[in-house]
């Protein structure tokens, strides 16, 4: 049985729209949008995936994910490379949709309405 949530994508171009989407987290999927392993930064009730190995491969900075997460309390500037998907915290540690209040900054940050 697989279950999707609401994730918030931030890929590292400017130029590539911010957005949310519909997913399956399992690991392939997170694999595949973040462009190999994951790591995981947890702030409150949501956490982001990132490529684990984003500096040592090079991955450009991901400026709007930093800003995002430097917004909510976290200063992570430096490992904030290549897509970032953020998700919210459910039970047990289980996956959710991402919370609104962080919809509603990532809309005022980027201007762009991000409603799914």
């Amino acid at each position: 049985m697989s279950t999707t949530y609401t994730a918030l994508i931030i890929p590292s171009r400017t130029s590539e729209p911010v957005r949310t989407e519909q997913l399956d987290p399992s690991l392939p999927t997170l694999q595949n949008l973040v462009g190999g392993d994951i790591e995981a930064v947890t702030r409150g009730d949501w956490h982001v995936y990132l490529n684990a190995e984003g500096m040592i491969i090079n991955l450009p900075p991901n400026l709007r994910a930093a800003q995002l997460m430097y917004d909510c309390g976290l200063d992570l500037a430096g490992i904030a490379r290549g897509t970032a998907v953020f998700l919210g915290h459910g039970n047990h540690g289980e996956e959710a949709d991402i919370p609104e209040h962080l919809i509603r900054l990532a809309e005022e940050l980027f201007d762009t309405p991000l409603a799914a």
